[in-house]
């Protein structure tokens, strides 16, 4: 069941004495603080392990709240915000006075969406203010799409979780820099390109990467303990068979499902990418949890959600600290 008015109440007492909520979103779960708060933002950063010059998103229950923690919003970030708020979307836009630097790392521009979740909503109306939440999980690791994924990875360190169920997106908003004289897309997400573009009436850029610091840019990104290895599709089989000494776990496209592929745990993936979408982080957590040291998946196309399921298996694949 959904979160009652007490405990809608209780997260509200958490965030005004500066502690931290797991809060749902249609996206995965956030690690909420009071966005005004740079000591309950400090917290933030502590309990996941994150760099403090990595910005966090700031929250809000309406996009009529935007000129309040926004500068010189042009047109088109209202634009955006009209089509697509409730929702997927995040907008990096000139930072309002109300946001501390503690909570942009530094940056003088600042990340808001609107989450489209009726507990987060709920929340932030009842809250009043903003709040700033990154994936409620340790930095780099996978982000949790279930409240028990929360506390399975942070336990006391966050003050109090909010059960909404499992979150109906499965991949973190799609943010888009509104701040130059054209919008660009930072990182690919529950909102496509393909939609963006439809809206604005033109195309957009989606750059490797970005001079613009935004979250999810670090090399080795949504990585699960195992190792991530990204193979072409015919391919599958044969790399199980070439990582026999250790305990294999393979993604396998729908197409293949049938193919014979010798691995310790094989996920058949669904044939529809919103549901690859809702699944993968959860995908990952599984192989984890059966014992897999290394997974094998395949990128998928790079079309629709597919460009942000790409995004998130090149960065879990990325080099992690001490490797080249």
């Amino acid at each position: 069941m959904p979160p009652g008015t007490e405990e809608i109440e209780r997260a509200v007492e958490v965030l005004r004495a500066g502690g931290l909520v797991a809060i749902p979103t249609e996206t995965v779960y956030g690690l909420a603080a009071d966005a005004e708060n740079p000591q309950a933002v400090g917290r933030i950063f502590t309990t996941k392990g994150r760099p403090p010059s990595h910005p966090l998103i700031v929250h809000l229950g309406s996009a009529d709240q935007l000129d309040d923690w926004a500068d010189d919003v042009p047109e088109t970030a209202r634009l955006l915000a009209e089509r697509f708020w409730p929702g997927p979307l995040t907008l990096v836009l000139r930072r309002g006075r109300r946001v501390p630097l503690e909570t942009t790392g530094g940056l003088e521009t600042v990340a808001i969406r609107v989450p489209d979740h009726p507990v987060a909503l709920e929340l932030l109306i009842a809250f009043g203010g903003a709040v700033a939440a990154p994936s409620a999980n340790r930095f780099g690791s996978v982000s949790p799409t279930t409240a028990e994924h929360v506390r399975l990875e942070l336990g006391d360190d966050v003050d109090f979780v909010l059960d909404g169920g499992p979150c109906g997106v499965g991949v973190e908003s799609t943010i888009v820099d509104v701040t130059g004289p054209a919008p660009t897309v930072l990182r690919p997400g529950g909102v496509t390109r393909e939609d963006l573009e439809a809206a604005l009436g033109h195309a957009l850029a989606v750059p490797a990467s970005s001079s613009v610091r935004v979250p999810g840019q670090h090399p080795s990104h949504y990585a699960p303990r195992a190792r991530v290895v990204l193979v072409e599709p015919q391919d599958l089989a044969a790399e199980a068979a070439r990582y026999a000494d250790h305990k294999v776990g393979v993604l396998v496209p729908p197409a293949l499902a049938g193919a014979a592929i010798e691995a310790h745990a094989v996920v058949v993936l669904p044939d529809d990418l919103a549901g690859y979408a809702r699944g993968l982080f959860g995908y990952l957590r599984d192989l984890d949890h059966r014992g897999c040291d290394v997974i094998l998946a395949t990128l998928p196309e790079e079309h629709g959600l597919g460009l942000a399921i790409a995004n998130r298996l090149r960065r879990a694949a990325g080099p992690r600290t001490g490797e080249a």
